[in-house]
């Protein structure tokens, strides 16, 4: 039976168990300062620890979001004491109460969500855990009425928080909040961590600064690698990287405010560091493709990108001019590379699944297309100045009910019976002037099924495309 309330542990030992005292002490921390950042907000990163440590820290980021509204708020932090694999849970109850009142929990969502891989629901991860709850008194004070969905994250793998994000990101709209919950570097004999011992103030800034510009570059990849390679003891490196999975290209973090324990006890050797940072853009959510931000300079450099590695294969000796990979070239995204030979397709594979940045997913699909795709002998350097080379950035798949949520000439459709899959871009069945159930017969034959399988007992995704080519320079979604 589900708990109606989760009384949160917290208060009397992280913050004041006093209603009226507590939200006195949050108020001076909201006062200190003004709002700085001029662009709309979509997420913050805040500390974690007692109020007394980072409170004026975490207020920094706080008081750019006081007084709005949000339907939801999803708050993100680490679980510090039970070990969970490759999953995030969501506990199963009605509200969490804070000495300033019950903030109820989005329910209906957390059920939804229970049904996706990597998200659970363990009781345990969430009594005695300290890395979601401590946010609450201070969003109920900054933000007033609002749901919350808190996710308590475990140990994941890189591919387990691109899953986790995407799958968060399909429930995200413009009023969502999301916040972040991380403490950076815990430094000293007692956390395990003595990576220097001299001008430790200073080197401790620099290894948490570094961590830091990763986070502004949407690294995800470099960030992982960072904490791998500094071991720097960021207790939610798997909150943090799940929202640099799901940022959009063209959202700008700022950082609000840096500061350490050290700098408040003077103990140095025993020190943790805290950040606020704010994140402002627009959601990149499922079929809101207003804020892409492919420019025309992006798709011609990114041509560039796929003519220049196929002519290395045939012309190693051949001059290169290497072109400026943009922010919106390292979102991760799905890709195809077609070749034409004289208005005939001369080669075309590509990835569905998003796994890695865009330009590199079209340097190396240029080069499959051209030299390795089992349908066309491999493309000769003297056939180098007559194809043309199209591209296709692909959103990534989305499984719908059933084949009636298909838009031919919108989504691009993978199909799934048993062990048979095929992909069809969204550009074909307009160009083979198809309807939908001849599409699905088509698509049906490439899969090595009869032509009708499709009418039961498939699995269908969709997804969009960004279209562009050398050829026609036309783009579509």
């Amino acid at each position: 039976m589900k708990q109606d309330v989760l009384r949160s542990e917290l208060a009397g030992v992280w913050y004041n168990d006093n209603p009226d005292l507590l939200a006195r002490e949050v108020d001076v921390y909201l006062d200190a300062g003004t709002k700085t950042i001029t662009g709309t907000v979509i997420a913050l990163l805040l500390p974690h620890a007692g109020y007394r440590y980072s409170g004026m820290v975490a207020a920094a980021g706080l008081r750019e979001v006081a007084g709005r509204t949000f339907s939801r708020v999803i708050v993100l932090g680490p679980s510090h004491r039970v070990h969970m694999p490759d999953q995030v849970s969501i506990p199963d109850v009605k509200a969490i109460e804070t000495p300033l009142g019950a903030v109820r929990v989005d329910c209906a969502l957390a059920e939804q969500l229970w049904d996706h891989e990597h998200f659970t629901c363990h009781p345990s991860a969430h009594s005695h855990e300290h890395s979601v709850q401590i946010e609450l008194p201070l969003l109920q004070r900054a933000l007033g009425d609002f749901t919350l969905l808190p996710i308590v994250c475990g140990d994941l793998s890189l591919n387990a928080v691109r899953e986790v994000g995407k799958t968060l990101l399909k429930y995200i709209d413009d009023e969502t909040l999301v916040v972040i919950s991380s403490d950076f570097t815990h430094f000293g004999g007692t956390f395990g961590y003595v990576p220097f011992t001299e001008s430790i103030q200073e080197n401790l800034e620099q290894l948490d600064m570094n961590a830091f510009q990763l986070i502004l570059k949407h690294d995800l990849a470099g960030f992982s690698e960072y904490i791998s390679k500094t071991g720097a003891t960021i207790c939610g490196r798997v909150p943090i990287s799940i929202l640099l999975a799901m940022l959009p290209a063209d959202a700008e973090v700022q950082l609000l405010k840096y500061d350490t324990s050290g700098n408040l006890t003077g103990d140095w050797m025993h020190c943790v560091s805290y950040v606020s940072a704010a994140v402002t853009g627009r959601w990149k959510t499922p079929g809101n493709h207003e804020n892409e931000t492919l420019t025309a300079e992006d798709k011609s450099a990114l041509l560039h990108f796929a003519r220049q590695r196929i002519c290395e294969q045939l012309l190693p000796d051949a001059p290169t001019a290497e072109l400026a990979v943009t922010q919106s070239m390292k979102e991760l995204m799905g890709a195809f590379v077609t070749l034409h030979k004289n208005g005939q397709l001369r080669g075309c594979i590509g990835e569905i699944f998003p796994t890695r940045p865009l330009h590199e997913a079209i340097r190396e699909q240029a080069v499959n297309s051209a030299f390795h795709d089992p349908r066309f002998p491999q493309l000769r350097a003297d056939e180098l100045g007559l194809i043309d080379i199209e591209i296709s950035a692909l959103t990534a798949p989305e499984e719908v009910p059933s084949y009636a949520s298909i838009e031919v000439g919108r989504h691009g459709v993978v199909l799934r019976k048993g062990m048979h899959s095929a992909v069809f871009l969204p550009q074909v069945a307009p160009e083979q002037g198809w309807g939908l159930a001849e599409m699905l017969s088509h698509l049906s034959m490439k899969a090595g099924l009869p032509a009708d399988a499709w009418q039961s007992d498939c699995d269908f995704y969709v997804f969009e495309a960004i279209v562009f080519g050398e050829r026609n320079h036309e783009d579509s979604l």
